[in-house]
Formats: C-alpha cells, sequence, structure tokens
C-alpha cells in the first residue's frame, strides 16, 4: 500500500514536522526522513542545494517512504515547476509580498485552467508509478504551492495574497518578519516583535480555508506555532541536528574527553 502523501495527512487534521536540509547531500535528506520527520523540506534559498541536489534528495526522502518539500530560490519560479517535475510533494516561495507574486507562482505550480505550468514531469512520474493521464488529472490537486509571508509589506497585502486562486498557503519565516518589523534592527525570530503577525497570519490565512505554516529552531517555538493552528512545521536544521547529536554525545561521556 502507497504512503499517505503530503495532502492526504493535511486533509486528515493532522500536524506535520519537517526536516530541513540545508546540506546538498541526499544521505542527510535519507537520514532525517528515517529519523522521525512526517516530511523533509529542501533548502535552496538559504541551504547549499542546486537543482542535482534537489532531485537526488527527493529521491532518498521518497525512498524513506516520506513527502519531499522544496523551498526555492527567491523568485526562482522555474525551479518551482522543476521541483514538481522532480517529485516535490510541495513547493514554498520566498519572499511574497504581493498577490501579483503570488500569482505568478502559482502559474508555474499549477496546470491550466488554474496556471501554467508546462508539461514534463518525468521524474515524478516515475517515483510515483503514475501515467500521464493520471498524474495531469491529479497534479493540481496533489501538489502544495504555499507563499512565504515574511516581511511587513506582505502582510499588509496578506488578504489579496490569499485571495490569489491555486494558492494553497502561506509559511512563515519569523526570522525574516523580526528583521522588517525591527527596520533592520534586530534578529528575534522567538521575540515579541513577531509575536502578533504571527497570530494575525494564521488567523487570516485559517480564515481563508488555507494551510498554515512556520519555521521553528526548537521544539517549545514548535508547539506555540500548533497552539495557534499551525500544521506545518519545519524544525531546526540537518546542521544543527549534526551540531546538537555530537555535543548530546560528548557531554554523555562526561567532562574528561571533552578536555583532550
Amino acid at each position: 500500500m502507497a504512503a499517505p502523501t503530503l495532502v492526504d495527512r493535511l486533509k486528515s487534521g493532522a500536524t506535520l514536522i519537517s526536516g530541513w536540509n540545508i546540506w546538498p547531500e541526499p544521505l542527510l535528506a535519507e537520514v532525517a526522513a528515517r529519523s522521525g520527520f512526517d516530511c523533509v523540506t529542501l533548502d535552496m534559498q538559504h541551504g547549499l542545494h542546486d537543482p542535482v541536489s534537489v532531485m537526488r534528495g527527493i529521491g532518498g526522502i521518497h525512498l524513506a517512504g516520506k513527502p519531499a518539500l522544496v523551498r526555492v530560490p527567491v523568485g526562482d519560479f522555474a525551479m518551482a515547476s522543476r521541483a514538481l517535475d522532480m517529485g516535490a510533494e510541495a513547493v514554498i516561495a520566498p519572499m511574497i509580498n504581493s498577490a501579483e507574486e503570488a500569482r505568478a507562482f502559482v502559474a508555474a505550480m499549477k496546470y491550466p485552467p488554474i496556471g501554467e505550468r508546462s508539461w514534463g514531469p518525468l521524474r515524478a512520474q516515475t517515483l510515483y508509478g503514475i501515467d500521464p493521464p493520471t498524474q495531469l488529472k491529479t497534479a493540481n490537486a496533489s501538489t502544495l504551492s504555499i507563499a512565504m509571508v515574511e516581511t511587513e509589506r506582505a502582510l499588509g497585502a496578506i488578504d489579496s495574497i490569499l485571495a490569489v486562486p491555486g494558492l494553497d498557503g502561506i509559511f512563515v519565516g519569523p526570522s525574516d518578519l523580526s528583521v522588517t518589523f525591527s527596520d533592520g534592527q534586530s534578529i528575534a525570530p522567538g521575540g515579541p516583535i513577531v509575536e502578533e503577525p504571527i497570530r494575525k497570519i494564521a488567523e487570516k490565512t485559517l480564515a481563508a480555508g488555507k494551510l498554515i505554516g512556520a519555521f521553528a529552531w526548537g521544539g517549545a517555538r514548535a508547539e506555540f506555532y500548533r497552539s495557534l493552528g499551525y500544521r506545518l512545521i519545519a524544525l531546526g536544521s540537518d546542521q544543527a541536528y549534526l551540531m546538537t547529536g555530537i555535543q548530546t554525545m560528548l557531554k554523555e561521556r562526561g567532562p574528561e574527553i571533552q578536555r583532550t
């Protein structure tokens, strides 16, 4: 039996915790998928991924039986289409600040009549074992277009962004929220300056009947998001996972090994 898709799980009401993969090594993405995460996101914006590593990472995540998401670079909607062709079940587009940008994103993500996505999902068909007619018929509903709202400008335009047909959800970038709301004076993704924007974005997105997600650096922050109705929560990064594991193992051995 095929594993439930990302859309299936979210439609069931589940809250999903995503791994966040910044290093362009498919084995790391696969390990994250096998280590308890519900799904794994490959980050091309601030991570080190390129199209080839994304293609291989999606394969590793799929091999582990989990859905793959991709965060594309700013404005790279061509890569959004390519990520879907490679088998991603969702694409996160950063710095969507207007309805016009949201429409351009959706155009690359959805086949007609919703968008203008070009045909060519060869790797996706191979991974999921579906024929072209089935893929064409089901792709718009089985993949998610998720826009990042992470600036004061985007928050001001959120109603018009949410009204764009084919946009499936919003993803909050708390670090950039703190930068823009502090006028470039601080990076405080868990600070009080972002509390009200985070709540407002959730309220408006849920009222529009769309998915709301966010990035969390730790478990306590992830729980905070969950309490507000956030249902797709990215937790940490593979660099943090490795560093935390190393530090934990050294502490378990005691102070003598740390002095050597």
